[in-house]
This record gives C-alpha cells, structure tokens and sequence, in this order.
C-alpha cells in the first residue's frame, strides 16, 4: 500500500467496523511510527453494565503494530498479527485513547532478526487509557515477521 499517513488516516476512518464501534484514528505520524486512536462511549459499545465493551477495547488497537510495520518494513518483509492478550485493568464510561508507537530500537531488533530469512516474533506493550488518563487496558502484541527470500 503505498498511500500518505493522512489518505491512510481518512480511509481506515471509514471502515466499517471501526464506524460501528465509534472508533476513530485522530493521528498518525509522517514517518509512520505513531498512531493515536480513541473512542466515545455510544450506546451501541456499551457493555451489560454500561461500560466500554471489551471486544471494542481491543478492536480500537488490533491491527494498528501490523498496519504500522508493513509500512516501515516495506514490500520485502512478511507482517502478521501473531498473538494478543488483552488485561482490562479498570472499567470506564469516559472516552478512551491510545498512542501506539514504533522505536527506532524495536525496527533495528526486527531487521537484525530477520536479516537471514528467519522468523521473528517482537512483542509489544499497548496502553488503552481514559480521559483523565487513569489506565483501563493494557495490550500485549505479538507480531510475526520474516525477511522475504528474493
């Protein structure tokens, strides 16, 4: 996909899914390694006790690392969503955001990982935080990469 940082943020505002829950990506970085995403509390994600559904919780962040990666790796790197755990630490009504960052030290441990054609799987921590910045979720991602044999 080769698409600007604002065309992408436009596009993945429209998708279905995201229009449903009430989720919106407010940011992304011109050099691809950060993203902001929140959502309101609707009455169509809520849960039985009025909260934030945690299905939503976890849409919010679910392919933003791999979205992130395909575009700071390029077309010669395999990226796919591995694993996810997700630990819902206070519930909330009030809007909820999350920043989801890339490090230069995160991509050189992927490069160097990968650089013979060999799996990699790198984790990453993702805080899902509520207005007043009290922390609601905490996300661990694993992601799968592998350098592509040309």
């Amino acid at each position: 996909m080769n698409v600007s940082p604002k065309l992408f943020k436009r596009i993945i505002n429209f998708y279905p899914p995201y229009i449903g829950a009430g989720i919106k990506v407010e940011y992304i970085s011109e050099d691809w390694k950060e993203l902001h995403v929140s959502m309101a509390l609707r009455f169509y994600n809520r849960n039985a006790v009025g909260t934030h559904f945690g299905g939503s919780l976890y849409s919010m962040i679910d392919p933003h690392l791999m979205l992130l990666l395909m575009q700071l790796l390029g077309k010669q790197y395999l990226v796919w969503d591995k694993s996810a755990n997700i630990e819902f630490v206070k519930a909330s009504k009030k809007k909820v955001k999350s920043v989801i960052k890339v490090s230069d030290k995160a991509l050189e441990e992927i490069k160097r990982n990968t650089k013979k054609g060999t799996k990699y799987f790198p984790k990453f921590s993702i805080e899902i935080r509520d207005k007043d910045n009290d922390l609601v979720a905490r996300v661990e991602k694993v992601i799968y990469v592998k350098k592509k044999c040309i």
